[in-house]
């Protein structure tokens, strides 16, 4: 497809997921407590957006994973939490 095509496509509903975003980003703020890892991992996410370098989508899912290597023996909780906690 052309840039034109792509964007008669799929601007629409990237537009609705950005306002969306944005929306979920003024309940965090208006709301009381920390910042945990999610939302860390969210805003480091959200810089990778920011330019035009190639490969968005990776390094936006990378930036949400467990960078190691090694293998751990079980699960810490019975659920995903969609961020790595980071080292304990």
């Amino acid at each position: 497809m052309t840039r034109q095509q792509v964007l008669d496509l799929y601007f629409l509903d990237a537009r609705h997921k950005l306002i969306e975003l944005a929306a979920f980003l003024d309940r965090v703020e208006r709301a009381e407590g920390e910042d945990d890892f999610r939302l860390k991992s969210f805003r480091a996410a959200l810089a990778k957006l920011n330019g035009k370098k190639k490969h968005k989508a990776k390094t936006v899912l990378l930036a949400f994973s467990d960078p190691t290597k090694k293998p751990i023996f079980a699960a810490a909780t019975k659920a995903a939490c969609g961020a790595w906690p980071g080292s304990k």
